[in-house]
């Protein structure tokens, strides 16, 4: 099967990679980069119309959209470690680099690999698998029906681990017809070690991303766990032994139950979508070893923790280039654009989702900073009243911190959780901001290295 079928394009990994690629192209990334941007306006007035439509047939449609992408699950089995290793280095141009990352999924990470003309490959992929029949809130059903399927991928692919995702708090609206198979690679895959090989300049730097980040899990099979929920605003506590937000939630679903009953978790791994499986890194190590390459990892203990660092390394170069450093973008899960971010001389500050928490660890970085005079907000719509789920209106009120412009930028605030449009209109309205810089020659990787040592929530270090 061609790993362009059967990997996610609605994901974090997929969509970084899509990201930080155009960048490294000399291209931004309109409607998250799955369009020409020669379709936007007609994508953007199309997906309006949905948003016009009643929210159940709007629900049925977000679904019906992720079902499409999902294989079937006969077609488990022919998934490919190898042709996905291959599709991910595909994506970037083939020429020296400073800097490589591997690792975990993180938007604050596609920043700083724009900054220092590096490439990142994933450690993790959303391979989304059709099932019928089981409803969202059923865990055990999904598990049951999904197994066999996760133990033939695996049967065709020693070199990867299955961590088998199950969340319907955020992921309600997609579970519906689908389950999420995010495959981990627990050593350099071919196309990897070549990609490195060829491409790292001579004294470069490999650098493995580490989100520190675990989850309970029930464990399938050798190399195969299943997770129940994932990162988000409702706590693991939350998930395996309910209460009030939970309840709420099903309530307003309309579910039967007022609690999940999902396989009771025997240990912790790595969260599915956004942790590191630490045998990828010994691996790495062993690699670097054998060709004389300095490895080096930063670490933090969940993804948000890395964007003030990025933020203020960004602001600092944007101080010494003579650029104004009074914007700020506040970007969202999918919602990210290095090139646009530069142009525009704005501070990226990446959220990971639109949540309580999220816009919390925002106001916290506001608290530390130096005023802005400009605040942009993106807010990626996943259709679904999820737990901690902050209303547009609080995040408007967060980027009206700003001194002059504080604005929800390409939102429309009533539709949001559902503003589909939002999807095409951010990119739409990012290029509406007049003022305009050249993009900057590379930060030097020493002096990133400097500007992140010392800091209480990341560590970069090598690794011996």
């Amino acid at each position: 099967m061609k790993a362009a079928r059967s990997v996610a394009a609605f994901d974090s990994a997929t969509g970084m990679v899509r990201a930080l690629s155009r960048f490294l192209q000399g291209r931004d990334i309109p409607a998250i980069g799955q369009l020409p941007a020669a379709f936007e306006t007609p994508m953007s007035g199309l997906l309006g119309t949905l948003n016009r439509l009643p929210v159940p047939v709007q629900e049925r449609v977000y679904a019906f959209s992720g079902w499409a992408e999902a294989i079937p699950q006969r077609r488990a089995g022919e998934v490919r470690s190898a042709a996905l290793a291959e599709w991910i280095t595909g994506h970037y141009p083939q020429r020296r680099y400073p800097v490589i990352f591997v690792g975990s999924a993180n938007g604050a990470l596609v920043h700083l690999a724009a900054a220092l003309d590096a490439p990142w490959l994933p450690q993790t992929l959303l391979v989304p698998v059709r099932r019928h029949g089981v409803a969202p809130d059923d865990a055990r059903g999904d598990l049951d029906a999904s197994r066999d399927a996760g133990r033939a991928l695996l049967a065709a692919n020693p070199d990867l681990a299955l961590h088998h995702m199950h969340d319907p708090n955020q992921d309600r609206l997609m579970i519906a017809g689908m389950t999420y198979f995010r495959v981990k690679w627990l050593r350099l895959p071919e196309a990897y070690r070549r990609f490195i090989r060829d491409l790292l300049a001579p004294g470069g730097l490999l650098v493995a991303v580490d989100c520190t980040l675990r989850w309970p899990t029930t464990t399938v099979d050798d190399r195969y766990v299943f997770q129940f929920g994932a990162l988000g605003d409702a706590t693991a506590e939350e998930y395996h032994q309910g209460g009030p937000r939970v309840a709420a939630l099903l309530a307003r679903y309309g579910a039967p139950t007022r609690h999940w009953d999902p396989p009771a978790p025997d240990g912790t791994g790595p969260e599915a979508e956004w942790g590191l499986r630490t045998d990828l890194l010994d691996d790495m190590a062993a690699f670097a070893r054998r060709h004389r390459l300095r490895l080096d990892a930063l670490r933090f203990d969940s993804p948000q923790r890395l964007s003030p660092a990025v933020a203020d390394l960004c602001r600092a170069a944007y101080a010494e280039r003579g650029v104004p450093t009074d914007r700020l973008l506040v970007e969202s899960f999918l919602l990210l654009d290095p090139r646009q971010a530069l142009r525009t001389g704005s501070v990226p500050f990446w959220t990971v989702f639109g949540t309580e928490t999220c816009r919390a660890g925002l106001e916290k970085y506001l608290d530390g900073t130096e005023p802005y005079d400009e605040i942009r907000v993106l807010l990626f719509n996943h259709g679904t009243e999820s737990i901690g789920l902050a209303p547009a209106e609080e995040w408007r009120r967060t980027a009206a911190r700003a001194r002059k412009i504080g604005v929800l930028t390409g939102v429309d605030a009533a539709e949001y959780p559902r503003d589909f449009a939002g999807l095409v209109r951010s990119h739409q309205a990012l290029g509406r901001i007049r003022t305009r810089w050249p993009l900057p020659l590379p930060l030097n990787v020493d002096a990133a290295v400097e500007a992140f040592t010392g800091r209480e929530e990341i560590t970069w270090s090598r690794v011996e």
